[in-house]
């Protein structure tokens, strides 16, 4: 396995720019190679989850060049990608492709419940060992139909990353940053994240003393949103918290400056949107101010197990070789590799798909984004992570629309803070 230099780096962004992002190679069942199914959205409402996966598998196949060594015998090492479109049904016909016709030992899924579900079942059904990352474990876990205080029905699927206890730590914290009268207008969608979220983080945060503001459910796609503002303004809220696609966000978020929403609202935290610079400018100055939360941030102090690259290295090259911004998800691809890796090089014996998904249940290991450790829950089958309190403010050196900054470390103090809160009517 190649530790990346500098130089290795940005060699990286000419090799992701030059080829497509799937159909690469011809797989070959052998008993001398590994083939990783790696599945996420490039293109369609969610593409902004995956517009840096072809830099990161670039990475991640350079690292692999000269295989890995397992059990004292020598794997070449095959990833095949595939784009979801984002497109549910689209995300289970690829991975059942995949496992069909393409032999994979290992499926890698990505970013939201719509990518990540279908691939987890159609590999729970076919015997298959998944790893997936980027969507609350709770919409993972019970929206795949397990039952709190029952055994896991899931032999072969396994998740890692935040769940709703993050987002109630982060935002418990957050939202004490600046004074408010703790009026929360909230806006969850009619899906597996806004189900999750609504059903367990809303009763946390109104315990925690915050008043919630909610108009209900409401269905992606959404076009008028007058119903929900007029509530929102005649109660008042000076916080305002969504978990929308970023198309439907946008749609909102317009007619509610529009209507005079934004001048009330202090505190202005979105999930799912809001999460990477293309979102954000596409709003214009309507962008400043708003809080985000980060699954990773170049400023984690970890390193890859695969590559050796450390967050400021990645979001460095990245932006070198791209001339675009980082993103927060740079990392998030890459510790899902880095896991898997660690996975393979665990199970002792790699094209046994019983031993790969043995060795997810008991992996501990440390990946670019930090800790991960199944043994230790918060259920069957997953490892948590942390969310970390974010903010998009006006750049320092003018070098894009908006700088990412720090604003909370709750859930991971070993991330440094590097800037105050600030507010989003200011």
């Amino acid at each position: 396995m190649q530790k990346l230099s500098r130089r290795d780096i940005l060699a990286v962004g000419v090799s992701a720019a030059a080829l497509p992002l799937a159909g690469r190679f011809s797989p070959a069942f052998a008993a001398d190679k590994l083939t990783i199914g790696f599945i996420s959205p490039i293109t369609g409402p969610l593409g902004g989850f995956g517009q840096t996966d072809g830099f990161v598998l670039a990475a991640a196949r350079k690292a692999l060049a000269s295989g890995l060594t397992i059990g004292g015998k020598n794997y070449a090492v095959e990833i095949l990608d595939r784009d979801t479109q984002s497109d549910p049904s689209r995300a289970g016909q690829l991975a059942k492709d995949l496992i069909t016709n393409s032999g994979v030992d290992l499926m890698l899924a990505v970013s939201t419940p719509e990518t990540i579900n279908p691939v987890a079942d159609a590999c729970e059904a076919a015997g298959v060992p998944c790893l997936s990352t980027v969507m609350p474990w709770e919409a993972w876990y019970f929206g795949r139909g397990a039952k709190p205080g029952q055994p896991s029905p899931f032999k072969w699927t396994y998740h890692f990353g935040f769940g709703v206890e993050e987002f109630f730590k982060t935002y418990a914290k957050q939202w004490t940053l600046i004074e408010t009268n703790k009026k929360v207008g909230v806006m969850y969608p009619n899906d597996a994240d806004g189900n999750a979220i609504r059903r367990v983080l809303a009763p946390k945060l109104a315990a925690a003393g915050f008043i919630i503001v909610d108009p209900g459910a409401y269905e992606t796609g959404t076009t008028d949103y007058s119903s929900q503002i007029a509530l929102f303004k005649k109660e008042g809220i000076e916080i305002f918290n969504t978990f929308p696609i970023p198309p439907d966000f946008a749609a909102f978020w317009r007619q509610a400056a529009q209507q005079g929403l934004h001048k009330q609202v202090k505190i202005l935290q979105t999930a799912k949107t809001g999460l990477f610079p293309s979102d954000v400018e596409a709003l214009g100055n309507l962008g400043l101010n708003i809080s985000s939360a980060a699954y990773w941030h170049k400023a984690f102090p970890y390193k890859s197990s695969l590559t050796g690259l450390s967050g400021t290295e990645l979001a460095d090259g990245y932006e070198a070789s791209s001339g675009k911004q980082w993103t927060q998800q740079l990392g998030a691809t890459l510790s899902l590799l880095d896991a898997g890796t660690e996975a393979l090089k665990a199970s002792s014996s790699p094209k046994d798909k019983a031993a790969v998904a043995k060795a997810l249940s008991t992996l501990k290991t440390t990946t670019i984004g930090g800790a991960l450790d199944f043994t230790t829950g918060p259920v069957p089958n997953v490892a948590s992570g942390p969310i970390i309190g974010t903010q998009w403010v006006k750049s320092a050196d003018g070098k894009h629309m908006f700088d990412y900054v720090v604003t909370d470390n709750t859930t991971d103090p070993n991330v440094k803070i590097e800037a105050k809160l600030l507010p989003y009517n200011a």
